[in-house]
């Protein structure tokens, strides 16, 4: 049962992925390319690890934690590295990881004015006031949009993505959908990701 449902919300940079026979000059280069760049999702159906910080496990349970107490997404320093565009957060989620501290799960792109920019997923910790970055759930180099962020009650994390079979996919017509999964594990976060039905219309 999910106990939290993701809002819509109110920088150590990864490195840029590069394709044969293009270059990448920077992260943002999508925004210049407009429609030519994406990464092929189809298939990336396996599980991979999230890096960052690990969230101590103990307390009284997960669980909807009050947003007003939770780090607020619009204060972090995110580390997508946008250029000469802001950074804006989409969908955010408040909630108590088991540890009895509010954390906060926020998905976000670079706000440019043309084209779509993908997605990336953080888990914060710290306080509302000093938002720090605790892991990377998704990494915007995977070309995804995240449309929706929950807490199941053991504690796991999900979430919705749409994303692209190959780079002839118009960027306003995804035809890849996922559900995500991230269980804590081992020290950090672990996620899985399996086909969802496409929501196309």
């Amino acid at each position: 049962m999910e106990i939290a449902v993701g809002t819509t919300a109110g920088q150590q940079t990864p490195a840029g992925r590069t394709r044969p026979g293009h270059v990448r000059t920077a992260p943002w280069h999508w925004a210049l390319a407009l429609a030519g760049c994406g990464a092929v999702v189809a298939s990336a159906l396996a599980a991979s690890p999230a890096t960052g910080t690990p969230v101590p496990r103990h307390g009284s349970g997960p669980k909807a934690a009050p947003s007003a107490l939770a780090p607020d997404p619009a204060k972090a320093q995110l580390p997508l590295d946008c250029g000469p565009f802001p950074v804006k957060p989409t969908v955010s989620m408040a909630a108590d990881l088991g540890d009895g501290r509010p954390s906060t799960v926020v998905a976000a792109h670079c706000a440019a004015e043309t084209g779509t920019p993908p997605d990336a997923v953080y888990l914060l910790g710290g306080t509302a006031e000093r938002p720090v970055v605790l892991a990377t759930l998704v990494s915007e180099r995977e070309n995804l949009t995240v449309t929706r962020l929950a807490l199941r009650s053991d504690g796991t994390i999900t979430g919705h993505a749409q994303g692209y079979s190959s780079d002839d996919v118009p960027r306003f017509d995804p035809d890849v959908s996922l559900d995500l999964t991230w269980t804590h594990r081992g020290g950090g976060w672990v996620r899985t990701q399996t086909a969802a039905p496409n929501t196309r219309t």
